[in-house]
Parts: C-alpha cells; sequence; structure tokens
C-alpha cells in the first residue's frame, strides 16, 4: 500500500511531537509542526504549535485498519506521515515515514540545531517497519560467548549500561556513523522499528526482553569492542537490531521498557545475559529462536511473557535483573514514594524535580524539605504527563527513573556547557 493512498485509513492513531534543542534538550516552545502524508508531502493535513514543553497536543491522524497488522499481509498496516518543524533560531527539520498505527499513540522526537549563516533543511527518512520491509537476516551466533580468551576484558557483574554505542551500518562499513544512544532509548527505537505496538502486551514484553537481552550481551562480553572496534552493537539486521535514528517511538512500547529495564535473560549457571536471537517467522524461520510472529500468536491465547519465550529458547530460560546500573544518582527506594512519604529519597526527588523544572517550567516548584505531600504530587503528575507516563503522582519505579534520567541528562549537558 502507497501511503499516498489514503483510501485504506479507515482506523484511528494517535501523534505528539515533540521538539527539543539538540544543544541542550531544552523545550523549543512556539515551534510550528506541519504534517502532511507521506506520499503527498505538499499538502498539509494539520498545523500545530508547541507548548512551553516542547510539544504538541496528541492529534487523531488516519490509520489503516487494526487487522492489518494482526497477520502477515500485502498490506501496509501503518500509515507514513512528514512532520516538518520549524523555529525562530534553528534550521528546519523533516521527518518523513513517521509511522502511526491504528489505536496507538505515536511519539515523534524532533531535535532542532540552531541555525548558523549556511543553515539549510535537514531531512531524516525513518524506513518501513523490518516485519513488511526486506531486511537481511540474522547470521547465527551461539547463544553463550567465550569469555576465558587471553586479554578478553569482560565486566564481573551484569551491569545496565547508561548508553551504548550504535554503529549506524554493517560491523566493518567504516564510513558508518557511530551515535551515542541512552541503553533504554536504543531499546523502545529498535522494538517500535522491529515489532507492531498493536500487539498484545505479553508479546511485547516477550520481544523486548529478548532485545534487551541481546543487547546486554554485547555490552557484558563487549563483543565488538574485543574485535578492534569502538562501538557497542550496530544498526545491522545480519549483525544485531535495526536501530533507526530519529524515529517515533510508541507510547505503550515505551512504558513497558521503562517498566523492565533492568531485566535480561539468564540460564541456570551462566553469568552472561543470553544473546537471544530471532526472526520475524514468516518470510524468515528460525527453529529454537523466538518467531516475531509466532510471538504475536502466542500472546493472543494468553501466553505470558516468559511462557512465550521458554516456547521458543526451552524451559531453562529465566528473567533476571541487573544488579547495578549505570548513570544514576540515587537508586530506587524499594517502595513507592506517594502522599505521606518522608525522608532523603524524598528530598532528592523535590530536588531532581526542581531541576528539571529548569527546562520544564510546567512543574511546579518544589521547597526540598523531604516531605510527599500535595505539591509534589502536583510536580510528579505534571512530569508524567510532560513524559507520557500514567498521571498517578505517585514515584513508581519507571517514574523514580525517568526522573533520574532527565536530572542526569539535564544537569550533565549544563556541566559541559
Amino acid at each position: 500500500m502507497d501511503s499516498a493512498n489514503n483510501s485504506n485509513n479507515i482506523d484511528t492513531g494517535f501523534l505528539e511531537v515533540d521538539v527539543t534543542s539538540s544543544i541542550d534538550y531544552t523545550p523549543v516552545e512556539n515551534a510550528t509542526v506541519s504534517i502532511a502524508y507521506t506520499g503527498d508531502p505538499e499538502s498539509t493535513i494539520e498545523q500545530l504549535t508547541t507548548n512551553s514543553s516542547g510539544q504538541t497536543e496528541q492529534i487523531s491522524l488516519a490509520a489503516p485498519p487494526l487487522e492489518y497488522s494482526m497477520a502477515p499481509s500485502e498490506n501496509q498496516p501503518f500509515a507514513e506521515y512528514t512532520i516538518t518543524v520549524s523555529a525562530p533560531g534553528f534550521e528546519n527539520l523533516s521527518v518523513s515515514g513517521s509511522d502511526i498505527m491504528s489505536g496507538e499513540l505515536s511519539i515523534q522526537p524532533i531535535r532542532l540545531t540552531p541555525a548558523t549563516p549556511v543553515t539549510s533543511e535537514r531531512n531524516i527518512v525513518i524506513p518501513v517497519n523490518t516485519l513488511f520491509g526486506d531486511f537481511p537476516e540474522k547470521i547465527p551466533e551461539a547463544e553463550i560467548k567465550p569469555v576465558n580468551d587471553p586479554g578478553e576484558i569482560v565486566l564481573s557483574r551484569v551491569v545496565v549500561p547508561e548508553f551504548v554505542v550504535v554503529h549506524d551500518g554493517a560491523p566493518t562499513d567504516s564510513t558508518a556513523q557511530n551515535y551515542y544512544v541512552r541503553y533504554r532509548d536504543y531499546v523502545k527505537n529498535v522494538a517500535s522499528s522491529e515489532i507492531y505496538s498493536t500487539w498484545p502486551d505479553a508479546t511485547l514484553r516477550a520481544n523486548i526482553l529478548a532485545i534487551m537481552s541481546f543487547t546486554m550481551n554485547r555490552v557484558y562480553t563487549e563483543w565488538y569492542r574485543n574485535q578492534g572496534y569502538d562501538f557497542t552493537i550496530t544498526s545491522s539486521t545480519a549483525f544485531d537490531h535495526k536501530w533507526i535514528y530519529g524515529r517515533n517511538i510508541f507510547e505503550n512500547i515505551s512504558q513497558i521498557v521503562d517498566e523492565m529495564f533492568t531485566n535480561y535473560l539468564s540460564r541456570p549457571n551462566v553469568k552472561q545475559p543470553i544473546l537471544t536471537q530471532y526472526c520475524d517467522g514468516k518470510r524468515v524461520t528460525c527453529p529454537n529462536w523466538l518467531s516475531q510472529w509466532g510471538s504475536k500468536y502466542l500472546g493472543d491465547q494468553n501466553y505470558s511473557a516468559i511462557q512465550i519465550l521458554r516456547n521458543y529458547y526451552g524451559e531453562s530460560m529465566y528473567i533476571n535483573t541487573a544488579e547495578e546500573i549505570s548513570g544514576i544518582p540515587a537508586s530506587w527506594p524499594g517502595e513507592n514514594l506517594t502522599i505521606g512519604s518522608e525522608g532523603q529519597k524524598v528530598m532528592q526527588l523535590q530536588e531532581q524535580l526542581n531541576r528539571i523544572r529548569e527546562n520544564y517550567n510546567a512543574i511546579p516548584y518544589l521547597n526540598p524539605d523531604g516531605i510527599f505531600g500535595p505539591r509534589t504530587a502536583e510536580a510528579v503528575r505534571e512530569f508524567q504527563r510532560i513524559f507520557n507516563m500514567p498521571q498517578t503522582g505517585v514515584v513508581d519505579f519507571p517514574t523514580w527513573y525517568r526522573i533520574s534520567d532527565m536530572y542526569v541528562r539535564l544537569s550533565r549537558i549544563a556541566e559541559l556547557n
């Protein structure tokens, strides 16, 4: 289906565009955001303006029928839109191929670069999801790597990295660019590129666990660095996963990753995360690996995430949790912070929200007194709203680490500048 042929777009999906400066993550207010079908980029169907948090309102857009994403089909299960953003003092940016699926909220991040005297418009093109496109199949590898080779350096324990360095091409392509990508952002990008956000929750979780465990194996074994390369992982499906610079992320995938980012897959008596390989299960079959389409059908039958994974990788596979998270100022307190909570962790939370507020001024200012009252709950709720999390006003595990992540991003960038 050509995106220009919009007669098939009888369902509705949702889009929010988030615009920040590429220099310091500051939200860009009053940016003009124009939206058109990718097949007809000259015909604007929506024009929006960003608020003080750099965000547009959430809008409805036409999408193909839900059933197109429920089984392999010749019909493209997502509509493709072109998003063009302009703001005073910045160069224009256009993203084409941003995909919208039936019933799902897509969040399109836009990083604007300050204008220079020779500024021109930049263009990002998002290729189609790997389930619909034609991408090289994974070259099989051992799921457990030898780590006893002389001179090989591996971590002594499993650590969630703050960043992965993504080589945007095959390992031997020296012209491909390297990108420093936050680990959670990387996983969200890959999952949004390789599976459909319309699938059952357990299916999404099983696939995300496979993506995370594979990635953590690359980190733990320093697989590419031990071959003399200067990156963690590639964007080639023949070797690793499909990561796409600048692509949109689906809200439900983002929320699952925030809940699960410390997890990986293990086998008894094996220290390293398992290199969990997979294939689409339709164009390519892969015995003893996860089948993406097969996992979708198991999710339809109410299999849990671990049941789906064991169906493919065997009964000895289990979900493990990393001992350490890199780049965080303070670890999760172990219980939810809510009205009535008190102490050092509440004070840290309040101080971090105040720092984030310097960039996102919709968050109310807090007196960092270590007492979680209604105003702190209001600040948490506003943070959750801005960052597309359930707006509970309660600091649970995902919210704690999302606040921590934004605090580190904004503080570190300020230090670098």
